[in-house]
């Protein structure tokens, strides 16, 4: 061996070291030594030398992308021996559906790898991280890796979110207009049905957000925020439907607004009409007190009170008839009942015929 770059290192009758330093690709081959005996002894080695890769590059890249522009990217390699190994990353996930390629080098020893990815541009996607990563056991599981940062442009994406799921008469709504897009868009613009806000002392824009105090029903209607930026606009609607006024009553159980009740009387008309009066003024604690139609059990109880007050009398006029039955005498017979006979009785009686003139008669 002729080659400055090889060295001697330790020579014995034992033993023969040699070093070689900066190794390259013509150092590969089959090395032997020789032990000077009767007869020669010699061992022999093969040397094989890694071709290591070098460092990656990607081509293709543009920054920056439109969103829908379709992105072809390849990393390429050479100098490898045996060909390395190409891996696609994005955001340390790996990417499956790339293409790759193996080319042999002019020396004939080497290889150049590459590796193609081609996808279309999304709005996901921006900041995303591409690595291209290339594996070779020369590396000592320390890969060689060309990273590149995806800036992706797109139009404005618009949400409106409402302060208030149930708008009432009388209350406040803020709709706030969000809105995401690169560049970042510029100021959104508000309108309602189509045209400018009607009452701007009401309706009050601030930034992306839009104030209305003091809801009506001409509040109703399609309010539309916009927003643009140098790739496009978009815009999107809020149909706002003011609610009359709800009024939350206590809970409360329906029930009669009046009780019922039966009386019974047996005593005088006096004490008969305290009583059902009595009855008649009792109510239901737990009615509503609000307004109410026709007052039916004060009706009632006046209709009551005068078929017992016609009931008494009947009963009365039926007592006082009953006490004054008995025999009703003419004026001729009257006086006879002391008479020893019934010619004393005639002389005597008040209806004698001395007095015939004077005296009548009457029929009951």
């Amino acid at each position: 061996l002729r080659d400055n770059r090889i060295e001697l290192v330790r020579a014995s009758w034992h033993e023969l070291s040699i070093s070689v330093s900066d190794v390259s690709l013509s150092d590969e081959g089959q090395y032997t030594c020789s032990l000077f005996t009767m007869p020669v002894k010699t061992s022999k080695a093969f040397l094989t030398v890694l071709g290591v890769p070098e460092k990656p590059q990607i081509t293709g890249f543009t920054s920056p992308v439109m969103e829908g522009e379709r992105m072809q990217l390849t990393c390429k390699t050479s100098g490898s021996k045996p060909a390395a190994d190409i891996r696609w990353f994005k955001n340390d996930k790996e990417v499956k559906d790339v293409k790759y390629l193996k080319e042999e080098d002019v020396n004939r020893k080497t290889f150049t790898v590459s590796s193609t990815l081609d996808f279309l541009a999304d709005r996901s996607d921006d900041g995303a991280v591409l690595s291209c990563r290339v594996d070779h056991e020369s590396l000592n599981s320390t890969p060689q890796i060309a990273m590149q940062v995806l800036e992706i442009h797109y139009t404005p994406l618009v949400k409106i979110i409402s302060s208030n799921s149930w708008p009432e008469e009388g209350q406040s709504i803020v709709l706030t207009c969000e809105s995401k897009g690169k560049p970042v868009p510029e100021p959104v613009l508000w309108t309602k049905d189509g045209g400018e806000l009607p009452d701007p002392e009401r309706m009050v824009v601030n930034g992306r957000v839009l104030s209305i105090s003091f809801l009506n029903k001409t509040d109703n209607g399609t309010y539309r925020c916009e927003a643009k930026n140098p790739i496009g606009r978009n815009s999107t609607e809020y149909v706002l439907i003011v609610h009359d006024v709800f009024n939350t009553l206590l809970p409360t159980t329906v029930i009669p607004s009046l009780t019922t009740a039966t009386v019974t009387t047996t005593v005088a008309l006096t004490a008969s009409k305290t009583t059902s009066a009595t009855a008649i003024s009792t109510r239901d604690p737990n009615a509503f007190t609000g307004k109410t139609g026709p007052d039916h059990a004060l009706i009632g109880g006046i209709v009551a009170v005068v078929v017992f007050v016609t009931l008494c009398s009947i009963i009365l006029l039926g007592r006082y008839l009953a006490r004054h039955k008995g025999t009703y005498l003419t004026n001729e017979a009257k006086g006879a009942e002391d008479a020893p006979d019934a010619d004393t009785a005639i002389i005597n009686a008040e209806g004698s015929q001395v007095n015939a003139e004077e005296k009548k008669e009457y029929f009951i």
